[in-house]
């Protein structure tokens, strides 16, 4: 059986003067996404609500530790958000692409799904998303070639069983991509999505401080034979279920830059061909 989660090529200058700023950059995707760009030559500030997670990514970035820079932010939290991003932007010189990495799930019955965790959901997925790209606009129209990658999910397209808040956020970070996209075409501003599905993250494994894990959210009586509809089909090493994320990472950096120069307002899937 081929290796489907062996590394992928990195094309070290892709990104070389290229100012990036990715949220989320704490753990899981939003991580594997700072570390990917940044070796692809990339100046990069990570923006999380975690400072340890932020330390983390800082420790795994190495050698390229030197072209990175954290701030601590709340996406949900408009204040935080206008802040962190002005803070981001003066330490760049500009901006050249974004990221919305960012991200929380909970999963419950929907008559145990409280208003405050459906709300929550929304807030930090669709708003923060919003949030960030609104303050970040301005300099976007001023950047090199900009583009802005944005982070749906399978389950704005596809039945994801007791995850409606969270289904509900990512469709809708879909439909504003869309809607950017035509928007900022003439301006040359690129915006496109990808949608994780069957990828391990902070979300998926409960390692994000500000996520809550997929096994253990999961009403007590969940039925799992649901989960089928969403597994993937190629085979990962070792039997695992979830891909890596730099699965992910390698299409974010893909999209961020140069190379996708004439793909926008659109969506790539990357599920182990779990919706064929």
């Amino acid at each position: 059986m081929p290796d489907l989660q062996a590394e992928s090529p990195i094309a070290p200058s892709r990104y070389a003067g290229r100012r990036v700023l990715i949220t989320g950059g704490g753990s899981g995707i939003g991580q594997a996404c700072v570390l990917r760009i940044l070796a692809e030559g990339a100046q990069v500030v990570a923006a999380d609500i975690s400072p340890e997670g932020l330390d983390d990514t800082t420790g795994k970035a190495g050698e390229f530790s030197s072209r990175l820079t954290t701030v601590t932010l709340d996406v949900g939290d408009e204040d935080s958000v206008r802040a962190g991003v002005a803070a981001a932007v003066a330490e760049l010189g500009g901006l050249d692409t974004l990221v919305n990495a960012a991200g929380i799930l909970r999963s419950s019955h929907l008559a145990q799904t409280s208003l405050a965790d459906f709300e929550q959901v929304l807030r930090i997925n669709l708003t923060g998303t919003f949030l960030v790209t609104r303050e970040a606009i301005g300099a976007l129209l001023e950047g090199h070639r900009p583009a802005v990658v944005n982070f749906s999910s399978t389950s704005a397209h596809f039945a994801h069983p007791y995850m409606a808040a969270y289904a509900a956020s990512k469709g809708g970070v879909l439909a504003m991509t869309h809607a950017w996209a035509l928007e900022f075409a003439k301006a040359g501003i690129r915006f496109n999505s990808v949608q994780p599905g069957s990828i391990s993250s902070g979300m998926t494994d409960g390692t994000g401080a500000s996520r809550q894990s997929i096994g253990p959210g999961l009403p007590e009586d969940a039925d799992f034979s649901l989960f089928g509809k969403v597994a993937p089909m190629l085979p990962l090493d070792g039997g695992a279920i979830f891909a890596r994320p730099d699965a992910v990472a390698g299409v974010v950096a893909m999209l961020g830059s140069a190379d996708a120069y004439f793909i926008t307002g659109t969506e790539v899937r990357i599920d182990g061909g779990s919706h064929m």
